[in-house]
């Protein structure tokens, strides 16, 4: 009797011993994914900003790029510096914050449909900031913050006629493409009124960061790096956003507080960006759902790995636009638009298909 309960506990410790072996090989596989996820999309990151340095009359190569740069001066780099890099910056850093606010908006509306620039967010903050560019150019810098309480107002309308004893994602989507469309209306309005003599309206309304300069990319990486340090506090926040608002609650979480606070950041990030880029859609939807199949749920991973990809999916939408109709231009709306739509259909019939 003693021999197989002695056995017993012998495969019982076998099991358990196997279990856990598994257990740790997969979690140095997830781990081994997740660090080749950010090196490869930093590398494609560089890549891309190289080839959209050389897009134009003047092309230099990688270590002439470098040497220009950092050694001695050329006057070919000197240009690109001045001309090209502003811009590749500028689609850096919108899209590291349009696509983290992407992120956030999902987990406060538990949502995988909610993206900024769907729901009406970026249109609000656009409307603000068109105005704020016409008629006070002046406040050029402060421009994002005005930008906020525009996207602040959008989120409130959405969020408050969405609900209706829970958020459902086609009742969200309605109410903000009805959101969306208003405030558009109101900033393209507003530039027809104008006949287009605000060029820093019409480039905010139009979504065209083709005549941005470093003061645009100062700009923008203040209000970027105020975000992301407010991303830091918001990843256990997002995670347990995940958890219904019942069990949140019942393990000590003020659900309303932190979907407010957390909701603020992600407003933020978008309002920043749309600022100074204009209202780009479907960017923050994309971006989020194709870092979660490579870096998993864990927001701790989820944020900054999407902040990443973001970049570069901008990067490579305005350097495609660049290209494809070489000397004309595609806007990267619309280079995202035709990639966004189909995906967003998908997403919508598979959120009806398991509502």
């Amino acid at each position: 009797m003693e021999q197989t309960e002695k056995k017993t506990d012998e495969r019982a410790c076998g099991c358990a011993e196997g279990i856990s072996e598994k257990k740790k090989k997969r979690k140095r596989g997830g781990a081994l994914q997740t660090v080749l996820a950010f090196a490869v999309t930093a590398a494609l990151l560089v890549v891309f900003a190289v080839l959209a340095a050389n897009i134009g009359g003047i092309k230099v190569g990688f270590w002439q790029l470098l040497k220009g740069i950092f050694v001695e001066y050329d006057e070919d780099v000197y240009i690109i510096l001045q001309l090209r890099f502003p811009r590749i910056f500028v689609a850096i850093l919108g899209g590291m914050a349009m696509s983290a606010a992407g992120v956030i908006t999902q987990a406060v509306m538990r949502s995988p449909l909610a993206d900024p620039g769907i729901i009406g967010i970026s249109a609000g903050s656009s409307f603000v900031a068109v105005l704020v560019t016409a008629f006070f150019p002046a406040l050029g810098a402060l421009t994002p913050l005005f930008s906020f309480a525009g996207g602040v107002l959008a989120f409130v309308i959405v969020y408050a006629l969405s609900w209706k004893g829970g958020l459902s994602p086609v009742r969200l989507i309605l109410v903000g493409i009805a959101v969306n469309a208003l405030f558009t209306g109101l900033s393209e309005a507003f530039n027809q009124m104008t006949g287009n003599n605000y060029s820093g309206a019409a480039s905010i309304v139009e979504s065209n960061i083709s005549l941005k300069d470093w003061d645009d990319v100062k700009t923008l990486a203040v209000y970027v790096a105020i975000g992301a340090a407010a991303c830091v506090f918001c990843i256990k926040k997002c995670n347990l956003l995940a958890l219904s608002d019942r069990l949140a609650g019942s393990i000590g979480v003020n659900v309303a507080r932190t979907r407010l606070q957390v909701s603020a950041v992600a407003v933020f990030l978008a309002s920043a960006s749309t600022a100074v880029v204009g209202s780009i859609s479907f960017l923050g939807l994309i971006v989020p759902h194709i870092a979660r199949l490579l870096v998993g749920n864990d927001h701790k991973k989820l944020i900054p790995y999407s902040a990443l990809l973001g970049a570069l999916f901008f990067l490579v939408a305005d350097t495609v636009g660049r290209w494809i109709a070489y000397p004309y231009e595609i806007g990267v709306s619309i280079i995202m638009s035709v990639i966004g739509g189909p995906l967003f259909i998908v997403l919508l019939l598979r959120s009806k298909k398991h509502a």
